[in-house]
């Protein structure tokens, strides 16, 4: 990767992390409450759900913009040793380092083949747009299939410490929920993060690409 390269990524990838954080927080918040053991109301409801945004957003800033720096310099040296069919596993590998969770393992190989879909029946790279409309798409769809994980990580952020769920085992805690709750609690509060994520998707992705080919 070239140094323009290097700073295109590291400037959009920055500027597309604040601009989610500064339009789409507050669902985040809603989300957490949705899922959190005291019930929605006894959580907080819809009070304060705007604290902590200009924070939030400066802080996400360096995040994002180390993210995309780590994913397209992976992307850069991985792709120049494996052909076109491979190309999922590379986007697999330079999301994970980029982010070593399992939403990015889902949501950015998703991204990069919807992309390559689209230009490939209009034969031309995908306009800003249409990033943004296949990144929403491989948001929701990665938010639907980790909801669950999501799940487990709220429930033990506020369990009370010393409790079971506090140890932070996620395997014990989903299997509490799914004993308790079933199905539907395992996908409890999946509404708002499907649609947090789906608008984040959109404005993350379609941000970062519009801004990385204006700083090109």
């Amino acid at each position: 990767m070239e140094g323009r390269e290097f700073l295109a990524s590291l400037g959009a990838g920055g500027l597309a992390g604040m601009c989610v954080d500064l339009t789409l927080f507050p669902l985040d918040t809603i989300k957490t409450r949705l899922q959190s053991q005291q019930g929605f109301y006894n959580a907080g409801g819809f009070r304060g759900i705007y604290a902590g945004v200009p924070s939030a957003a400066l802080g996400s800033f360096p995040n994002a913009a180390l993210f995309f720096v780590t994913y397209d310099c992976t992307k850069s040296v991985l792709g120049l040793c494996v052909s076109t069919k491979q190309a999922p596993i590379v986007h697999m590998i330079a999301a994970s380092l980029g982010e070593v969770i399992p939403f990015a393992l889902v949501q950015f190989p998703l991204w990069e083949f919807l992309k390559a879909v689209w230009s490939w029946k209009q034969n031309r790279a995908v306009d800003s747009w249409q990033a943004a409309v296949c990144g929403a798409f491989a948001g929701a769809s990665a938010a639907a299939v980790t909801t669950p994980l999501d799940l487990a990580k709220t429930r033990i952020m506020l369990a009370k410490t010393g409790t079971t769920t506090a140890s932070g085992k996620v395997l014990p805690v989903l299997k509490n929920i799914w004993e308790t709750q079933g199905i539907s609690g395992l996908f409890s509060g999946i509404v708002p993060r499907v649609t947090w994520i789906s608008f984040g998707g959109f404005i993350f992705l379609g941000t970062y690409d519009k801004m990385h080919k204006l700083l090109l």
